[in-house]
């Protein structure tokens, strides 16, 4: 079920979703609430669970993991036991920063993040190829990212 909200709560969702670390006096000021009904707001919508959680975007290149890349994943049962034993799999592997479940030839795409191609070859022959269920593997190794914004398009809603 979709939310109800008004512009000042997509303001607000706008504002935090770009800078997560704001005050909440700053966000007041910037959507035009005092710092309590901005508050009250923010915990409204923390409690419908539009606002999940916060976080840091890190600069990984500057942190030593260099490689970026995805990864294809056919499975050789897609039946859901088997489905979710794989994506608990997913879950424990700190090399898989992203996964997703897939239609059509694929069943998951996983982004992973590693320091080098060393070490992700070794996540790739070493943990997932010899996953139970894995049928297959396709990678693809990223040249560069072209854009990086984490979220949904505040501004789209309702279109």
């Amino acid at each position: 079920m979709r939310a109800d909200l008004d512009v000042t709560d997509w303001r607000i969702l706008k504002e935090l979703q770009a800078d997560g670390g704001l005050t909440n006096v700053l966000l007041a000021q910037r959507v035009g609430l005092s710092p309590p009904a901005c508050l009250r707001r923010v915990r409204s919508l923390e409690e419908l669970g539009l606002i999940e959680g916060y976080t840091a975007l890190l600069d990984e290149a500057g942190l030593g993991f260099t490689l970026t890349a995805f990864a294809m994943v056919r499975l050789h049962n897609q039946a859901e036991t088997d489905l979710r034993a794989f994506e608990d799999l997913v879950l424990a592997w700190p090399v898989v920063r992203e996964g997703y479940m897939l239609s059509g030839e694929s069943d998951y795409i996983l982004k992973c993040v590693a320091p080098d191609m060393a070490a992700f070859q070794d996540f790739i022959l070493g943990t997932l190829t010899a996953a139970p269920n894995v049928a297959s593997v396709k990678t693809f190794l990223t040249i560069r990212r072209a854009k990086r914004e984490p979220g949904v398009p505040v501004g789209l809603e309702g279109k």
